[in-house]
């Protein structure tokens, strides 16, 4: 993998891959590969391995959109694959070569499988060594402190069940565990944390941090955590952020928060009318898209991003099964569920959602723009009582 092309999601070359980022074995799991350190514009940046959608001899092939190019930084329990493990000594043999294989767990997930050792001597890497497992490596972390080992166990967790635990640390702890994690498990986590102590850990992360955590939320909830600072603080997170992430946010922070507006997605899953069942399937099968962005295309004419051209309806993602993979989505729109205005209240929405048995609802302006979507953990999230999570 080291020394691979690093390419755009059209294949074009955009830097190279110059190592590979390990983070801590947790238990019997074997170290996953949480990313590659790339040389892009001649700097170091850190690219996170489900960013990478294929791995082969031609190069790593990215995700669409645009990648972080801040520098990257080494944290604690990660271990480099060049850096620190290859020509390691493993007793009187050395790391010879690392080999990583896709997880179990889904796409764009990897870990270490083998090792592959070679005596020591002049010739100090050979073309050919012993093979064993991947427990080899585990005394490369044996200095590792207890922060990493919880930052790396919480990885394995989900985030709600993550969120948990981190709610029952002392503050201090807390927020040495908050450090330790990578940007998009740290915002994971947040996600699932009251907002007010969601808030509280960002107010300890410096600002280009706290932009970077944000990013990697869904304009909604971070724009739910924003709204939890004050007023200074949030502009100026607002500023460091990304503009095109920032301006859906400062949409979102205009609306009043139990409204739909306030409450909406800003980025729902949107076609044309001219696309067709199957184009609309392909996009629903993304193992990123969340089950209630999944249920729903919505129907809207040029532009397709928010705000949109004149909305036309949706399609459920039920109808799409039961239609020919040709037949373009005009032709399939359901009458629920019926879009609503930005100012309708969360009560409202939440008696919509159970009285037409769906799972997102659209949002449109009074020129009948798409906004947005509200979705049904929008509203759950919204109506449950504060500390809902803690309760047995």
């Amino acid at each position: 993998m080291i020394g691979l092309e690093l390419l755009a999601s059209d294949g074009a070359g955009v830097g190279r891959v110059v190592d590979v980022v390990f983070g801590y074995p947790v238990g019997e799991t074997a170290p996953p590969v949480l990313g590659f350190v790339s040389e892009v514009q001649r700097r170091q940046i850190f690219i996170n391995a489900n960013r990478v959608s294929e791995l082969d001899s031609s190069g790593a092939r990215l995700l669409g959109g645009t990648v972080d190019l801040h520098r990257f930084k080494q944290r604690s329990g990660e271990l480099l694959a060049k850096k620190d493990l290859l020509d390691q000594r493993v007793g009187r043999e050395i790391i010879n070569d690392i080999s990583v294989i896709p997880t179990s767990g889904g796409l764009r997930e990897w870990s270490v499988e083998g090792v592959s050792l070679a005596a020591t001597g002049l010739l100090r890497r050979r073309k050919f060594g012993r093979i064993t497992g991947w427990e080899v490596l585990r005394p490369m972390w044996a200095d590792v402190d207890t922060v990493a080992v919880r930052s790396a166990e919480f990885r394995e967790l989900h985030p709600a069940d993550a969120a948990t635990q981190m709610a029952a640390l002392p503050e201090l702890e807390r927020q040495a565990v908050a450090d330790a994690m990578d940007d998009e498990d740290l915002a994971d986590l947040l996600v699932e944390l009251p907002e007010d102590e969601a808030a509280a850990m960002m107010e300890h992360l410096d600002v280009e941090r706290a932009a970077d955590v944000l990013e990697e939320m869904d304009s909604d909830d971070a724009a739910d955590l924003l709204a939890e600072m004050p007023l200074a603080d949030r502009e100026e997170v607002l500023n460091a952020m990304d503009p095109e992430d920032s301006e859906a946010v400062r949409r979102l922070l205009a609306y009043m928060p139990d409204t739909a507006g306030g409450l909406m997605n800003p980025d729902p899953l949107i076609l044309p009318g001219s696309a067709t069942v199957a184009e609309a399937l392909a996009r629903i099968r993304d193992p990123d898209l969340p089950a209630a962005e999944a249920a729903h295309v919505f129907v809207t004419e040029a532009p397709h991003l928010t705000p949109t051209g004149r909305y036309l309806g949706p399609v459920g993602f039920q109808r799409l099964l039961r239609e020919p993979p040709a037949t373009p989505l005009a032709l399939c729109l359901d009458p629920v569920p019926e879009a609503v205005s930005v100012d309708l209240p969360s009560a409202e929405i939440a008696r919509r959602l159970a009285s037409y048995d769906v799972v997102a609802v659209p949002v449109v302006d009074a020129q009948g723009r798409l906004l947005g979507a509200v979705s049904v953990d929008d509203v759950l999230d919204h109506i449950l009582p504060r500390g809902w999570r803690r309760r047995p």
